[in-house]
């Protein structure tokens, strides 16, 4: 289904138009406008697909359809209608945001093709944003105690700058979280988020993962390959568990940093990259320093904003809040219905000791979903809810 308005003065356009659109397509709802306000108006209070709008019109002409559109719907594409005259107007309109304008009397052929093109790219739209919404929903952040409010604070002042950010805490607190959040909120989200963890590299192939190699450059190099410095051009790349990176790999990273350029394993080519990075760890980098196990000169490229987040433990106020979040992602995910959490399970919940924190968390929770009652009972946590 295809709602489209049409804004037209003449009643015999809006006649035909609206006749051929239908006609062409079952699946074409069209409202009709007489004049520009009420085209408005329409636009404000109802969610079209597409806007087709007349150029020359009384009270409200198209151009100024078109402007005051783009303030309260910029997202819905609309196409021009331009009689012989305003042809120099028509062009316009695209300089200032139409999607394409078609000339009167309409060609047919011309006409369908331009609406198709329109809704597509409307529909491309819709769809990106859904799948925006979606990923911003996966790593949503929940807690509402002092500790997280301060981190989202920071979130929001930091995400819209370059500024590099070491994240650090211990294994199961979110860290990832922190890192998805800071891309998404920044002007580089609609780039990549290359995540690189470096614990799980062999230290032999860190260099290769991070910067690419070229042919021959080692036994098994079979073709030149891009690192992830390279995918992640115009974006963001994440150097989870950096405590772990070798010596020789810290080192390139610094280069990265300082110089903005990279060089892929067995070339002496300097490739520039646009990279936003950000790190976490969960060891004690300036304990590292001083065992002569981490570069102190790309700790302080690295930190220019250090964001710290708390152990489980430390943010209890935020457990019930998380348990009815699994809770009733868990029940989604599984095609069940959501089960509900008694007051007093929450409470012996709260009180344990979270040495996995989260991602501990959520094993129990699921756990208890599968196999506790209608309601989570204390006598449930007791019985399945051991870590």
């Amino acid at each position: 289904m295809a709602n489209i308005l049409l804004i037209e003065d003449e009643s015999a356009i809006r006649r035909v138009l609206g006749k051929i659109l239908t006609e062409e397509n079952k699946d074409y709802v069209v409202t009709e406008a007489v004049d520009g306000l009420e085209g408005i108006e329409l636009i404000r209070d109802n969610d079209y697909d597409l806007v087709l709008c007349d150029i020359k019109m009384p009270k409200m002409d198209g151009v100024e359809v078109l402007e005051a559109m783009k303030k309260i719907k910029p997202e819905i594409p609309i196409v021009m209608i331009s009689g012989h005259g305003d042809l120099d107007t028509a062009v316009n309109t695209m300089r200032l945001g139409a999607f394409d304008y078609i000339s009167k009397p309409p060609d047919l052929n011309r006409l369908l093709n331009t609406v198709r093109n329109a809704l597509d790219k409307n529909s491309l739209v819709v769809e990106n944003k859904r799948l925006k919404k979606k990923v911003s929903k996966n790593y949503e952040m929940i807690g509402e105690s002092e500790l997280i409010v301060i981190i989202k604070n920071i979130i929001e002042k930091v995400a819209p700058t370059d500024a590099r950010v070491l994240i650090t805490g211990h294994n199961g607190t979110g860290k990832e979280l922190v890192a998805h959040w800071l891309h998404e909120k920044s002007d580089r989200s609609k780039g990549p988020f290359i995540e690189v963890n470096c614990a799980a590299i062999p230290s032999e192939l860190i260099e290769s993962e991070l910067f690419g190699h070229v042919k021959g450059s080692f036994t098994g190099a079979n073709k030149d390959r891009a690192g992830k410095f390279e995918a992640a051009n115009g974006g963001t790349i994440f150097l989870d568990e950096i405590g772990d990176m070798s010596s020789k790999a810290q080192a390139k990273v610094l280069r990265a940093l300082q110089e903005n350029k990279i060089q892929r394993v067995g070339s002496d080519r300097d490739i520039k990259v646009d990279v936003r990075i950000l790190a976490a760890t969960n060891k004690n980098l300036k304990q590292e320093i001083e065992d002569k196990k981490f570069r102190e000169d790309l700790y302080h490229r690295l930190a220019v904003i250090l964001i710290h987040v708390p152990s489980l433990n430390d943010r209890r106020d935020d457990i019930p809040l998380l348990i009815n979040y699994f809770a009733e992602k868990i029940a989604k995910e599984q095609g069940n219905a959501g089960k509900k959490f008694e007051g007093k399970a929450l409470k012996l919940l709260q009180e344990y000791d979270w040495t996995g924190n989260i991602r501990e968390l959520r094993n129990v929770v699921e756990r208890l979903i599968i196999l506790g009652g209608e309601q989570i009972s204390e006598k449930d946590v007791k019985l399945f809810g051991s870590k």
